[in-house]
């Protein structure tokens, strides 16, 4: 493997993990590196032109530079593709899938192998469950990758993100960075949260993502410090 990967997770589910994804892709592909993404596990598909498909996993391939290039792309940027959307573990039991570490691992290593940026999409938050044994938080450490923590600007994203960085380290895997995305308009308190979360999470902020209807993943790459973002590579 030749290729620096991320493991993106999230405080929870509908906090953005998608497009903080998507806009890390756009702004490695505008530094100049090989990217593309990869949604492990996705619950929740809908049939277009009769092909069962993820949003989120197109909105990885839609911001990758490499799916031209390697056709056997699409099964390795998802491995496992649930149709309803539920928690994965159920979801997997509706389908009769069992979801298996390994068979990820080898998807990651072929990506890795072809590009020089891979970023991981988890499913919903850390901890959510794969199957009756296994979580998210195992994933991430089978995969061995350095965490980016998706925060939604909330009531309770304090908690929520502390307790995340905890679990993260309780795997003994290494926090690279979080984001801030603010997915409450109205948030009470919003530069004094901010401010404790600096205090307090281990790793560096890589971008503050304002509220947006319809947001866009390319344009809320430009957010992204490129420094940081090379310091990641280091």
């Amino acid at each position: 493997m030749t290729a620096h990967g991320f493991f993106v997770t999230g405080t929870d589910t509908g906090v953005g993990k998608s497009l903080v994804s998507a806009a890390l892709l756009h702004a490695y592909a505008a530094l100049g590196y090989r990217v593309v993404g990869m949604k492990p596990v996705a619950a929740g598909a809908e049939q277009i032109d009769g092909v069962w498909c993820n949003e989120d996993v197109l909105q990885l391939r839609a911001a990758s530079n490499l799916a031209a290039e390697v056709t056997e792309i699409a099964a390795w940027v998802n491995p496992y593709l649930l149709r309803t959307p539920v928690a994965p573990h159920i979801a997997a039991d509706y389908q009769g899938v069992s979801i298996e570490l390994p068979r990820i691992r080898d998807a990651y290593e072929h990506l890795a192998a072809v590009a020089d940026v891979v970023v991981v999409e988890g499913a919903g938050g850390f901890k959510v469950p794969l199957s009756p044994t296994r979580d998210s938080a195992d994933l991430a450490r089978h995969l061995g990758l350095p965490i980016i923590l998706v925060v939604g600007m909330r009531l309770g994203c304090l908690n929520h993100a502390l307790l995340s960085a905890e679990a993260i380290a309780a795997r003994g895997l290494k926090l690279a960075g979080w984001v801030a995305n603010r997915i409450d308009p109205d948030m009470a308190a919003y530069v004094e949260n901010l401010a404790a979360l600096r205090l307090r999470l281990p790793g560096p902020l890589l971008a503050e993502l304002p509220y947006a209807l319809q947001p866009d993943a390319r344009a809320m790459s430009a957010l992204f410090v490129p420094k940081k973002l090379a310091a990641l590579l280091k």
